[in-house]
């Protein structure tokens, strides 16, 4: 939680420097915004770590298909990068821009997401009998 803190605070003390710095040269606040950002989201993946171990352990103990996993992930991290994307339009004026991205992001989890809908259809059909 310590870490979560200092990235919250080191997020606060970028943007206000950002503020500060880009009246007098945009490029450095830029840059100064892009090293703050990265810096966030490696504390990010230090979080994000030990929950792909968990999702690990209970797939070797639940002897779980690797394929729905996978389809899981990537539909974490298409909405993920779905909404960082929005953010950045929405900052940058562009809210509509925004907005066809939160569709283009639900129509492609939709589109990941056949498979297991298939699986889960001929589940259904195998319990009530219908092939």
């Amino acid at each position: 939680m310590d870490i979560f803190l200092k990235a919250c605070t080191l997020a606060l003390i970028v943007s206000v420097l950002y503020q500060v710095v880009s009246r007098q040269n945009k490029e450095i606040g830029t840059l100064l915004l892009v090293l703050g950002s990265c810096v966030v989201l490696i504390t990010a993946l230090s979080y994000i770590e030990p929950v792909f171990t968990f999702i690990r352990k209970l797939q070797n103990l639940g002897n779980l298909n690797n394929e729905m996993l996978e389809i899981l992930l990537k539909s974490v991290g298409i909405g993920l990068l779905a909404e960082i994307s929005v953010l950045i339009c929405n900052d940058m004026g562009n809210a509509s821009m925004g907005k066809i991205l939160q569709i283009l992001a639900s129509a492609v989890i939709l589109w990941l997401s056949l498979p297991m809908l298939n699986s889960l259809l001929d589940l259904i059909g195998n319990l009530l009998g219908e092939v």
